[in-house]
Parts: structure tokens; sequence; C-alpha cells
């Protein structure tokens, strides 16, 4: 790490606490560790290396530039790409790294087709059904056709079915529960067809928290697909109101300078915030390069000194300021964006954050910044 510049501790002994208790939460079903994104910025080698050495079997991403990365880092489990295929050269990386793509439309049974010549055999696929995200996946109309030319495709193997909630953080489950129905109807037409839907999944980590409601609604599902409480963050402020979920990623940084500031001076660029009385303004080597959103300027806090300090002034590539009064900081001391800070103390949370950028977990994890160094620690 760069003297003052930004870095990320990674709590993997967290990872897989939280892992553990989506296993608890899940019942007999298995766990699919959803991994893309770098593992929501976390980092997808050691993140899952980490959850395989606690029993983690399969992993999902959404590219299989993302899957490969998983192979090359020493994962053995399978490997669910969500996204699918989109070219002959992804089919010969899914037969050469034994990865499983999903089928969203007939299209992508040829380049299946083309990765079965390249190994000599079948490739186990899974269908996504869209059943009210109308994102991805085959229309619920159009399912039970597509799943007939998947089984009865010789160079496939239909390794699993599943769809994904759009509403699963809402309080009221009645969207969910709609889900479900139609989801539960297309398995039963397709047991009643002879085709075996092999792994079926839909809840993803909204859907986990939400418990019963929606667990005892879809009895044959035999796996779940946790993302974001693996990395110990929610969506919904009713979710894990108890903190079993432990933060994994902490981004950390430094003072990089301490100045006093006058009544009626200005911060940053564009004058966007004046002292309205004397005060002292800590310069942070962290700015929006490094993921700091713009829309936290003048709106955001930081963890300083042993209290939250309010940022001031507009947020910029580099560096950020925040107001510390009479607070007794020197350059160099400790400063944390979210996360458990260093030194102990209550800290902000990435929700918390996410909130006062009017935003969400999801986008401040993966929005860390390249530049910001990965320390992975295991305190076992």
């Amino acid at each position: 790490m760069g003297e003052r510049r930004a870095h990320a501790i990674i709590d993997l002994s967290a990872l897989r606490s939280n892992f553990l208790r989506a296993r608890e939460l899940s019942g007999e079903r298995d766990v699919i560790a959803v991994v893309k994104a770098d593992a929501y910025g976390h980092g997808a080698g050691p993140a899952a290396r980490s959850l395989e050495s606690v029993g983690c079997r399969r992993f999902a991403v959404v590219s299989v530039g993302e899957a490969c990365e998983l192979r090359e880092a020493g994962v053995t489990g399978g490997v669910l790409v969500m996204g699918g295929l989109v070219s002959g050269d992804e089919a010969r990386l899914v037969a050469e790294y034994g990865l499983c793509p999903v089928v969203h439309h007939d299209r992508d049974l040829e380049l299946v087709r083309e990765a079965a010549r390249i190994q000599e055999g079948p490739i186990s696929v899974e269908i996504e059904v869209d059943t009210g995200m109308q994102r991805m996946g085959v229309a619920i109309e159009e399912a039970v056709s597509l799943a007939h030319a998947v089984a009865g495709d010789p160079a496939a193997r239909l390794a699993g079915i599943f769809t994904h909630f759009a509403h699963a953080e809402n309080p009221e489950p009645e969207a969910s529960l709609e889900q479900i129905a139609a989801f539960r109807a297309l398995i039963h037409e397709l047991r009643a067809a002879g085709i075996d839907a092999g792994c079926i999944h839909a809840a993803n980590s909204s859907g986990l928290h939400a418990g019963a409601v929606l667990s005892d609604a879809l009895p044959e599902a035999n796996a779940v697909r946790p993302g974001l409480m693996l990395y110990g963050a929610t969506l919904a402020s009713h979710e894990d109101t108890e903190r079993e979920f432990r933060p994994v990623m902490s981004v950390r940084t430094q003072v990089a300078a301490v100045r006093d500031i006058s009544v009626g001076s200005s911060v940053g660029y564009g004058g966007t915030w004046k002292a309205e009385r004397p005060t002292r303004v800590a310069t942070l080597s962290i700015g929006y390069a490094d993921g700091v959103l713009r829309s936290l300027s003048n709106r955001g806090r930081v963890w300083l000194a042993g209290a939250e300090r309010p940022m001031v002034g507009q947020v910029s590539m580099d560096y950020l300021s925040v107001e510390i009064g009479e607070a007794q900081v020197e350059v160099a001391d400790p400063a944390t964006y979210f996360g458990p800070p260093a030194e102990g103390g209550q800290g902000i949370t990435v929700e918390e954050q996410a909130e006062a950028a009017d935003t969400s977990a999801y986008e401040l994890l993966v929005r860390v910044g390249s530049r910001v160094a990965r320390e992975p620690v295991d305190r076992g």
C-alpha cells in the first residue's frame, strides 16, 4: 500500500461465518455463493477459495471471463455462468474450464452444441425463467418448450432451473409469492412431462432473509443463491436487524492534510460548502477514483478520531474533506470510509453510507476502485 492511500481490508473469517449462517437459513438446501463482479468488489479468487474451505461447492458469476478467473485462482467447485454464452470463444472456454452456462433462449443452444463438440460430451446447463423480473431468462410461457429442447438435445444436460425475485426486499411478500406460484406451476408441468429439472433455486439474499414466508412457498427448491448477505450487507432495513451477518469489507485511508478554516471560507471545487464558524478540516486520501460517490459531497460521513465526521465540499478524484472542529487529528491518522474501523468503535456501515448517497450497498461495494488495494485478512 502506498503511503496515505486508500485500501480495503477483506475479513475472510467474516465471509466464512456469513456463509455458514446462510447455510443454516437455507435448511437442507445447497448454497450457491454469488461471487460475480469480483465477489462484489471483495476479490473473487480469495473469497471463493475461502468459501470452499467451509464446504461451499458451487459459485455463480455473470460472465465466462469471471468464471475463468475463478478456475485460474484454483477454485474447483461448480461454476454457474448466469449470463450464458455470447460467442464461439466462450463456448471453447466453457468446455476447457468445465463451466455450467445458463440458457435463456433457443439461440443459446447452438453455442452449447459447439462447446459439446469441443468437450466431446454433453454440457451441463441451467435455464433461467423470467417470472416477473423482465430482465433475463426465457418467458414463462415459452419455458416448457425451451426445457423440452434442452432435455432432448444430446449436446446438453439439464442441470437446473431457476428464477429471480424482483421484489424480495419488500416486507410485503405478495409479488414474490406470485412469482413462486408461476414457477411452481412450470416445475410441475415439467415433471408431468418426465423432465427432471435438477437444481431448483429462486432465493437470493433478500429471499433468504424473508425466511419461511418464501421458503415454505417453494418446497421444490433444493438450492439458494445468496450474494449480498455473504458480504455482511443488506438491501432493506428490515433485513438482519440483529446484525448476524458480519461486514467483510472495510475501506480505510489516512489523513493527508489538516488546516484551519476561517468563517466564510469555502472548501473544494465550486465552493459548495462555506464555514459558518472558525473550524478545522482534514483532507483524506480517497476520492471518486477510489469509489466514493460524488453524490456524497456535503452529505456523507467518515469515521475519524473515534467519531463520525461530516464530508464538506465536493468529493474530488483523489481526495475528500471532512470537518473535524477541535478534534485531535494529525496527518497520517487512520480514517474509515465504511466498515469496521481499525481502532475499534462503531464505524459507519456500508448501508448508512449508501443511504446518504441515495443508492444501495451493492453499488458502494462494487464501486470501490481498482487502485484501492485489497488486503485479505484471516482471523481464524
